[in-house]
């Protein structure tokens, strides 16, 4: 069942843009984009992660060309505008003249006539020059994970038994000191009190660790502490995805917990529902262990073994 309780969902279906000039700051170390003219148009939007091939607009057999999308010139776009006479050439200029391009990306070593670059003053379009091992999927992949639609949560994200396993619960409930001792189980901590939270396509989270405090544990009483230098690099990971979530909460008497795994809980995150395991936490509880027996578990679920469907009986 799903028990109505959400995460913040506000960005489902709006789309992350940025700026020309972010895309070329923020990718520097992955792409080495340089602005060969076009400085002061680094304002446009770019909405879209895949990128385009400005070739079928050069012809005048396309009139799909988005606003919002990169356009590359490549080796093919290249030799076809050399091969032109110059009446020629000025035609298919003419062409894209008529479309709002936010940008051109210019592969490595890709040498164009002066002309092209006229675009950038009379429709106000940056042209950028790529980095020598940057192409058309790179540019795609790397927007790709810059525009999925994000959120931070609250709590703890790790690695266990390959799965990735969001903890969850109320502030002081122990989430820390649970990742803690996993991570001594020999399990790997993504992420300890905020996790950012990707959607990647229609089904998949990807979870990982603020870049501020990356691979930092807060403990009551011990302050912030270093994973990584204290367990070594085996001890943490940068990111996974979210196969299900643990909620903590604490323990009632007179609360009622599902003693044979029949109810099923679920949230969603980003517009994707995840199931939940409800963890009732209380003194002599051993939190970490029931967790990687949680993860057995939901193991055994992908192979199609279901624990519920025992005969109890016989």
């Amino acid at each position: 069942m799903d028990d109505g309780k959400t995460y913040p969902d506000a960005s489902v279906g709006v789309p992350v843009k940025i700026t020309v000039g972010e895309f070329i700051n923020e990718s520097r170390s992955d792409l080495r984009l340089e602005v060969l003219c076009g400085h002061e148009y680094l304002d446009n939007i770019i909405g879209a992660a895949q990128s385009q091939k400005l070739g079928m607009a050069l012809v005048g057999a396309s009139g799909d060309i988005y606003p919002d999308r990169i356009q590359v010139i490549g080796s093919t776009e290249s030799k076809y505008l050399q091969s032109m006479d110059e009446e020629d050439r000025f035609r298919a200029i003419q062409r894209i003249k008529k479309y709002e391009i936010c940008c051109i990306v210019i592969l490595h070593g890709i040498v164009i006539p002066e002309e092209v670059f006229k675009l950038s003053s009379e429709r106000h379009i940056p042209f950028i020059q790529g980095g020598p091992d940057v192409n058309s999927a790179k540019i795609t992949l790397w927007l790709e994970n810059r525009l999925a639609p994000r959120v931070t949560l609250h709590g703890g994200f790790l690695e266990v038994f390959g799965l990735g396993v969001l903890i969850i619960g109320p502030s002081g409930i122990g989430k820390s000191e649970c990742s803690l001792e996993l991570v001594l189980k020999g399990h790997r901590m993504i992420a300890d009190d905020y996790v950012e939270i990707s959607r990647h396509g229609s089904g998949q989270l990807l979870g990982e660790g603020g870049k501020t405090l990356k691979h930092h544990m807060e403990l009551r009483g011990l302050g912030i502490i270093d994973i990584k230098e204290l367990y070594g690099i085996s001890a943490i990971s940068a990111s996974h995805t979210i196969d299900f979530v643990v909620r903590l909460e604490r323990w009632r008497a007179d609360g009622a917990y599902d003693r044979l795994g029949i109810e099923k809980s679920s949230l969603k995150i980003l517009g994707v529902s995840l199931p939940v395991i409800d963890m009732p936490v209380a003194p002599g509880r051993n939190v970490a262990t029931l967790v990687e027996v949680a993860a057995r578990i939901h193991l055994l679920h992908q192979r199609g073994y279901k624990t519920n469907e025992l005969n109890l009986d016989e």
